[in-house]
């Protein structure tokens, strides 16, 4: 009577290496920040009423101010770029709103805890929420196209509006970071008031309400330096060409190294502090 030895037990033949499972490769920062994505927009799906408000807002604030006006929303220069304000707008407010309050919420959650233990770097939980909130925010554009396409004289070549799109998606990366920021920075209470200051800080300091055109000289010099007017006039050249100031480019590209080196830090910060 034979014994068979289990097979976990079993000598290897001389000469023969035994097979071992290969070891699992750390994730790097894109596949992490993909992933951590994916699951935050799993969970935004959950709660899709959240994001009306952001979607609705700049749309009603075009149908009610721009299309009525029939100096604006008859002239097709001045419709387009008024299309355009509310575009910048729509995803300005998005992006300040869905960050920083979902980071300040997430904060005071106890399943973040548990997501600081993860070995994932700060910037991929950072990009994650770009991937994620980003481009939910970035759907909040199609009601204001629609409208500026169906109710006033604004017009544009069909690449000109993709492309205008792409610059909108750039325009937005420094309101991503600040919001970012500020939700790592605050409370959830204290982020509602915060943003709301800055968002419409901004809105009026960007000329996204009132063309530039129409501020005094100090002031209009004064916009070139806020994110919202170098996002305006960079969406406007990519729609309408013509010529792109420098100071648009040179301000959005510094804004948005900052705005990501502060989301970054004070991620850091937060987590020295919470999880020493």
């Amino acid at each position: 009577m034979s014994i068979t030895a289990p097979l976990h037990s079993r000598s290897t033949a001389p000469g023969r290496v035994a097979a071992t499972a290969p070891a699992a490769r750390p994730a790097g920062l894109i596949g992490t920040t993909l992933l951590h994505a994916k699951y935050a927009l799993i969970e935004i799906a959950r709660t899709p009423m959240a994001l009306i408000g952001t979607m609705v807002f700049p749309a009603l604030a075009l149908l009610f101010f721009v299309v009525p006006n029939t100096a604006v929303g008859g002239n097709r220069e001045y419709a387009t770029q008024a299309v355009i304000s509310m575009a910048v707008f729509a995803i300005m407010s998005g992006c300040l709103f869905s960050f920083a309050l979902t980071v300040a919420e997430n904060r005071e959650k106890p399943w973040d805890p548990y997501l600081r233990t993860l070995p994932a770097p700060g910037a991929a939980r950072v990009l994650a929420h770009v991937f994620s909130t980003g481009l939910l925010s970035i759907a909040s554009l199609l009601p204001v196209i629609l409208i500026g396409a169906l109710f006033t004289a604004a017009e544009a070549p069909f690449w000109r509006v993709i492309v205008g799109v792409l610059a909108v998606a750039v325009g937005a990366l420094p309101f991503m970071f600040l919001g970012t920021a500020l939700g790592h920075l605050l409370p959830m209470k204290a982020a509602i008031a915060v943003v709301q200051i800055v968002m419409f800080g901004f809105a009026f300091l960007g000329g996204l309400f009132l063309p530039p055109q129409m501020f005094p000289d100090w002031l209009e010099v004064a916009s070139r330096y806020v994110p919202s007017r170098e996002a305006r006039e960079f969406v406007i050249w990519a729609v309408q060409g013509g010529t792109l100031p420098w100071w648009s480019w040179v301000g959005l590209a510094g804004w948005i190294v900052v705005t990501f080196v502060a989301a970054v830090l004070l991620f850091r910060r937060d987590e020295g502090r919470r999880f020493r």
